[in-house]
């Protein structure tokens, strides 16, 4: 594995048993100090490390111990070969992660299913989470919303098309970025080999539940951004925050898709780290 992955290999937790049976979660881990846990997309050939590479090592110079994991299905993780990924199997294993390495008073900074990942798991454990960064998160729309976003029906059209490697990955990426120059030859070469190693159930239709209803049930501060150029999830989500979250601010960016993170990098970290060091 380690001379033929295309991504950094970091390190490996063996977890709790998820659906069904033992898994692996791969991840990089850089710095010290409070537990930023970043967690990524869905998408072809997704990984911690190809999301949030330009991220992490900013974070671990100002003082946190940044944990970027693979989610289960993704990256170099386990990929167990089951009907339907859920929200329930993803919050799993983040928290088979978090018990294998001791970690307290984390906080989830996720994108997109990442950001979904995070808001469920903030209320199943609440103890246990001290702030939450969303950027542009699922989990707050009934499904068809999500599936009649231009994004996502051309993600689905490409899957059923029968187009692989890095034409299929670079065809469903493009809508993720305003500025599609910055979907670079490294970020196709990063996904386009994982993705071929994918179940079927991470290229079909993830069950994760409008949690709106809920947020009011939220114990910590949340801060996020949303691009208004969105393809993928609609920007509306983030009144959803604003009104139902009991602590919420949100950025909205123009000129912004579905990849804060990549598209403002600078702004991004340094937003992050203000809000973590002052609130």
């Amino acid at each position: 594995m380690t001379t033929t992955s295309p991504i950094p290999v970091g390190q490996f937790a063996d977890i709790a048993p998820v659906a069904g049976s033992a898994q692996r979660i791969h991840y990089h881990e850089q710095g010290e100090g409070e537990v930023v846990i970043f967690l990524h997309g869905a998408g072809g050939g997704a990984s911690g490390y190809s999301n949030f590479k330009g991220n992490y090592p900013v974070f671990a110079q100002a003082g946190y111990r940044c944990i970027v994991p693979d989610l289960l299905g993704y990256g170099l993780s386990s990929k167990p070969d089951i009907e339907q990924y859920d929200l329930d199997f993803f919050i799993a294993g983040v928290k088979g992660l978090v018990d294998a390495l001791g970690l307290k008073n984390i906080t989830l900074l996720g994108n997109s299913l990442g950001g979904a990942v995070a808001l469920g798991y903030a209320l199943a454990y609440p103890d246990e989470v001290k702030r939450l960064i969303l950027m542009a998160p699922g989990g707050v729309e009934d499904l068809d919303t999500y599936l009649a976003m231009p994004g996502i029906a051309n993600m689905f059209k490409i899957y059923q098309s029968g187009k692989t490697g890095a034409e299929a990955m670079r065809a469903v990426m493009t809508m993720q970025l305003f500025d599609p120059t910055l979907l670079t030859e490294d970020i196709i070469n990063e996904r386009a080999p994982i993705a071929v190693t994918q179940t079927q159930a991470a290229r079909s239709i993830l069950k994760v539940p409008n949690m709106t209803e809920r947020l009011h049930e939220l114990r910590c501060p949340v801060f996020g951004f949303w691009g208004v150029n969105d393809q993928f999830n609609p920007v509306s989500g983030t009144d959803k925050l604003v009104q139902n979250c009991p602590q919420a601010r949100m950025v909205v960016l123009n000129r912004c898709g579905h990849w804060v993170q990549v598209e403002h990098r600078d702004m991004f970290n340094r937003a992050c780290i203000d809000f973590l060091q002052h609130g």
